[in-house]
């Protein structure tokens, strides 16, 4: 067996046994000792984070990080995992940043020269942009991990309008434009809150016990779901089916007049939307009249007139 085939089963061998001696070593593959220490030693140098302890029942560690064995990727793939890495670099905080730049470097590193330079071409013409937030979230990771154990938290959470400690059980974090966001089920609201991560300011577990809610983050993101259905009816202008169709909200409700000016929406919305559709329908001006419900209709009449006071 070669030295580089040894130093590959040693890397799988290390990596399941997180502790071990050098005998353990010599013994598993058929070596000295001190070929043994030599190995390990190697390994160490190729940044597999190995530490000694010393004494009588001493040996050596692997640290929490594992090490995944060689994986042979071909150049597509190699490309797809690197420019995977670059569509997240707009946002201003990552639960994994410091890996995503250490991946990438090693990735890069192992890439051959041309391809390196096919790289260096694609980053001046391919980009993955979406608008760069300045919004810290320190504690972005945390809120991950909690998610991910299924556990129950206190959180400190700065709202719009005032300060509060909720006690919650996330049920997941996703990104949505620049913004981390942690759906929740809250004991005190007995229902799932959806909270912005960068506004939580500290997180602690509950000393409670409370049951855990049954639903997924693909559950909450997926399966909208209509309590108090209302009809909503929306002229529309050529400029104004655009907008609409760019909102996920409407983009498959907007049809097209009859005689090919203009459109319409007409669906089935939920109450407790009011006051988003108001807002997104008041941002289009005169290319969006609803004419159903009223009480959108009063509202946006109601912005509209605030504003004209304002701007006197």
């Amino acid at each position: 067996m070669s030295k580089t085939t040894k130093l590959f089963d040693l890397l799988l061998y290390v990596n399941t046994k997180r502790s071990f001696t050098a005998n353990d070593v010599a013994q598993k593959f058929g070596i000295s000792v001190r070929t043994a220490h030599r190995y390990l030693l190697e390994l160490g140098e190729m940044g597999v984070p190995l530490y000694t302890e010393l004494g009588r029942n001493g040996g050596y560690r692997i640290l929490s990080s594992r090490v995944l064995p060689p994986i042979i990727f071909n150049e597509d793939e190699a490309l797809a995992i690197f420019f995977s890495f670059q569509s997240l670099k707009y946002f201003k905080s990552l639960p994994f940043e410091v890996d995503i730049e250490s991946a990438s470097r090693k990735l890069l590193a192992r890439l051959p020269e041309d391809v390196k330079k096919h790289v260096d071409n694609l980053e001046t013409t391919l980009l993955f942009w979406n608008h760069k937030r300045d919004i810290e979230t320190p504690l972005l990771k945390n809120a991950i991990k909690k998610a991910a154990d299924k556990s129950i938290i206190e959180i400190k959470y700065q709202s719009k309008q005032q300060l509060t400690i909720r006690t919650v059980a996330p049920i997941g974090v996703y990104a949505n434009n620049g913004i981390w966001y942690m759906p929740a089920y809250d004991y005190q609201d007995k229902g799932v809150r959806l909270f912005r991560v960068d506004r939580i300011l500290e997180i602690t577990d509950s000393k409670k016990e409370y049951p855990l809610p049954d639903t997924t983050l693909e559950d909450i993101l997926y399966s909208y779901k209509i309590t108090e259905p209302v009809h909503l009816y929306v002229k529309l202008s050529g400029k104004g089916m655009v907008s609409c169709k760019d909102n996920p909200y409407f983009e498959t409700s907007v049809c097209v007049n009859a005689d090919g000016k203009g459109g319409f929406i007409e669906q089935t919305i939920d109450q407790r939307d009011f006051d988003y559709i108001s807002r997104f329908f008041m941002s289009l001006g005169v290319d969006a009249e609803v004419i159903e419900p009223l009480e959108i209709r009063k509202s946006i009449y109601s912005m509209a007139r605030d504003i004209q006071e304002q701007y006197k």
